[in-house]
């Protein structure tokens, strides 16, 4: 008899959230172990031994551990083939690649200047940066759905748990309407609805996430003053 998947996550993790979406859109049974990222439990001992690199999220499937969670939707993918998020046809899942791509590079890597915008302005750089790739992510859904066309794909999960993101952090997609009308229809799928935080978890996020910003500007201080 197979065991039931584990799926090692925080609730407030944008990443965690593409495998949990996932796991709820394809409708596979699984063991939620929530990893309390406030108190450090990703760096103790027993974590570590599931994950060196000590963050979530991770699945454990009977003896087969996977972390890194594009890595986790392909397996995934593969491994549960009910319900496809995924194509055959070559050009379309390139264009899936990219759309995950561009959402993990450009993206993700502007969250915490998007979260510490009230006290550091975004600067042009930044401005110019998020504005190409919301003009690319709305020229890829020109007449469509979803990113996969007329149904999900893997690339509507990954930008799926980063753009609303970006829209509840106060990012207006109003010049980018393809974009904005896919993150409302994205937005009400009962698997977002599921996932998506409430209102006091968010600014708790976001709180976090400003701790964390200050304590890294002061480091940084910190190694210039002793001339490093």
């Amino acid at each position: 008899m197979s065991t039931m998947l584990k799926f090692y996550y925080h609730p407030l993790s944008p990443i965690s959230r593409r495998v949990w979406l996932l796991l709820l859109e394809k409708q596979i049974p699984y063991q939620p172990i929530e990893v309390n990222l406030g108190n450090g439990q990703q760096f103790e001992p027993e974590f570590l031994t599931i994950n060196p690199f000590h963050h979530v999220p991770v699945i454990m499937d009977g003896d087969f551990r996977v972390f890194e969670s594009l890595a986790i939707l392909d397996y995934l993918e593969l491994r549960y083939p009910d319900l496809t998020l995924i194509t055959t046809e070559i050009q379309a899942i390139t264009k899936m690649r990219m759309v995950q791509q561009v959402t993990v590079n450009e993206l993700m890597s502007n969250v915490t200047a998007v979260v510490n915008a009230e006290q550091q302005p975004l600067s042009d750089t930044q401005q110019t940066r998020l504005a190409t790739v919301w003009q690319f992510l709305d020229d890829e859904l020109q007449g469509k759905t979803y990113f996969g066309g007329d149904r999900l794909n893997l690339g509507d999960i990954v930008a799926g748990a980063t753009i609303p993101l970006f829209h509840r952090l106060g990012v207006s997609l109003h010049d980018y309407p393809c974009l904005d009308a896919w993150r409302q229809r994205i937005s009400d799928r009962q698997a977002w609805q599921q996932t998506q935080p409430d209102e006091s978890s968010f600014q708790r996020w976001q709180k976090w996430v400003q701790l964390q910003i200050m304590r890294k500007t002061k480091s940084e201080e910190k190694l210039t003053q002793l001339g490093y």
